[in-house]
């Protein structure tokens, strides 16, 4: 044997060496079979496997990933024909399950995702539909974990992408909308009226109470100033005749005294004036006095 041939196949080994040095990757998962069985996983690290009697079945990556499928047309319990497209996010928690679980994992979970949705879909009316997508994620993410678990697949969340409704009921719901918005409109108006009619209503009736009350108090203030007038000229005659009494005057003074208050009385003002008998025997009196003294007047002048 040549030198040629011992370098070559030393050359040879170290290739094969070379090749059968693994470093898996973090997050990374390897499946090794030996002669067509499952052996191990390697894991994160450095492994060397054996040539020709070991390879590498698969590599598997443990992140989370997301697998987003095209729309699904399904049938409410109205009737009503949709387009749902759904995304489901899932992880790898067994490499040898996801490896010998199941031919085609990807293809599997999206026909159980659309054959799941139309079960739960056609339970529901289009409105429960629109309203209850929190319901419906969370019922398929129950339901797909517990169907992917043999795989070695752990389905975290499933989420609605897009609800497609038919274009007639799209426009419907668009008028539906409208309508609602403008009765909504319609009552804060009404609310926003009512409210100015009645803060006008209460400012009225507080204004009405103000001029009351000042009404009633000009009127308290008029009736205690006659009274204090009243009660002041009651006062003023009180002491006079307090004073008249204090004189003691004679009954010709009183007579006079009446006189003039008769003299008062009569100032061209009254229509008809009744005479009390003691100043008519009064007024006589003066008129006898004054026709004496005109005849001594007359006798003296001829």
């Amino acid at each position: 044997m040549g030198p040629y041939v011992i370098i070559a196949l030393i050359l040879l080994v170290v290739i094969i060496l070379i090749r059968s040095i693994r470093i898996v990757q973090q997050a990374k998962a390897y499946v090794i079979e030996r002669l067509g069985a499952y052996k191990e996983t390697w894991n994160v690290g450095f492994h060397i496997k054996m040539p020709f009697i070991e390879k590498v079945a698969k590599i598997v990556s443990l992140k989370e990933q997301v697998a987003d499928f095209p729309p699904q047309p399904v049938i409410t319990k109205d009737n009503v024909t949709m387009q749902i497209d759904t995304v489901v996010y899932f992880q790898i928690t067994d490499p040898k399950m996801y490896t010998y679980g199941i031919e085609h994992p990807m293809v599997a979970i999206e026909n159980l995702a659309a054959t799941t949705l139309r079960n739960i879909i056609g339970d529901l009316e289009l409105d429960q539909c629109l309203t209850s997508r929190d319901i419906i994620n969370t019922k398929m993410r129950a339901i797909l974990d517990e169907a992917t678990d043999p795989w070695g697949i752990k389905v975290n969340r499933v989420e609605l992408k897009n609800i497609l409704p038919p274009k007639e009921i799209q426009n419907a719901m668009e008028k539906q909308m409208k309508a609602e918005r403008e009765r909504r409109e319609a009552i804060l108006r009404a609310e926003g009226e009512k409210r100015a009619a009645i803060l006008e209503a209460e400012g009225e009736k507080e204004s009405a109470i103000l001029r009351a009350d000042a009404k009633k108090q000009q009127q308290i203030l008029e009736a205690e100033g006659e009274a204090e007038a009243i009660l002041k000229v009651q006062t003023a005659t009180a002491e006079g005749i307090r004073r008249i009494n204090e004189s003691c005057p004679t009954e010709a003074v009183i007579k006079i005294k009446a006189l003039e208050a008769f003299a008062a009385a009569a100032n061209g003002r009254a229509t008809k004036i009744i005479i009390p008998s003691e100043i008519q025997g009064l007024a006589g009196l003066a008129e006898g006095v004054l026709s004496t003294v005109k005849n001594d007047v007359t006798k003296e002048a001829e």
